[in-house]
């Protein structure tokens, strides 16, 4: 039982800070205004993805909710500078 916790906040680590480093290089694109807007929103879309794995695996409802708000962002995002 000890073996499967620790497997499982490793696993929320690696979620937790690769979701972490997409949003922040998401933000950093959009803001320069480079025209890489569909990599940001792209990045942000795997960020989402990231922490609502997390989020599932820690039972955070509302933390799985707002990755929900995040992912549609990122997909108007991605269809409209398409």
């Amino acid at each position: 039982m000890e073996k499967l916790e620790t497997s499982r906040r490793s696993l929320t680590t690696v979620f937790e800070i690769t979701g972490s480093v997409l949003a922040m290089a998401y933000a950093l694109l959009i803001a320069s205004n480079i025209g890489a807007e569909l990599m940001g929103f792209t990045l942000l879309l795997l960020s989402s993805g990231l922490f609502a794995a997390w989020a599932v695996i820690d039972r955070r409802w509302t933390f799985l909710l707002l990755q929900g708000f995040y992912a549609t962002s990122a997909i108007i995002g991605l269809i409209r500078w398409a």
